[in-house]
């Protein structure tokens, strides 16, 4: 399924009245595992409170310990801290990088930005290498800025 069949499914989750922030993020969790061959752990963090490190939302895959991260440790604490996606093709050629699981080849991470101060993030693995391109980032961004409109 393309990105652009994926974008009104999207609006459509966000818009649904009847469903928490909570119910939301996990809904989109569960579209994008199901409809996006590469993406096998799709999931949220946000940051813990006034604490610098981030704490698991909701998410589709492999349990993970990694409930908390410190900002600056892993791909999503790089992110807290630069404000940048960060795309990995190759997670074994990063020093920085924590592992979920030995099945994950690669690794996509877009920050969620509320009246600019990043708030979140969404985090995908996968177990293809190098799998994400232009078109990922800019549906995640979609994605991001979506969530940012119903933020609590």
């Amino acid at each position: 399924m393309t990105f652009e069949v994926l974008k009104p499914q999207v609006d459509t989750i966000i818009s649904n009245t009847n469903l928490t922030f909570e119910e939301k993020l996990l809904e989109i969790c569960v579209l994008l595992e199901k409809h996006v061959d590469y993406y096998n752990w799709v999931g949220f963090y946000f940051k813990n409170g006034d604490k610098d490190e981030l704490k698991l939302g909701p998410y589709v895959g492999e349990p993970t310990d990694h409930t908390i991260i410190p900002f600056g440790k892993g791909i999503c604490g790089q992110v807290a801290i630069s404000n940048k996606n960060f795309v990995v093709p190759d997670v074994t050629a990063q020093d920085n990088y924590i592992a979920c699981s030995i099945t994950v080849k690669a690794e996509i991470v877009v920050p969620i930005f509320v009246n600019e101060e990043n708030i979140g993030q969404i985090d995908i693995d996968s177990n293809t290498p190098d799998p994400f391109s232009d078109e990922d980032e800019r549906f995640l961004e979609y994605v991001c800025s979506k969530v940012s409109s119903v933020y609590l």
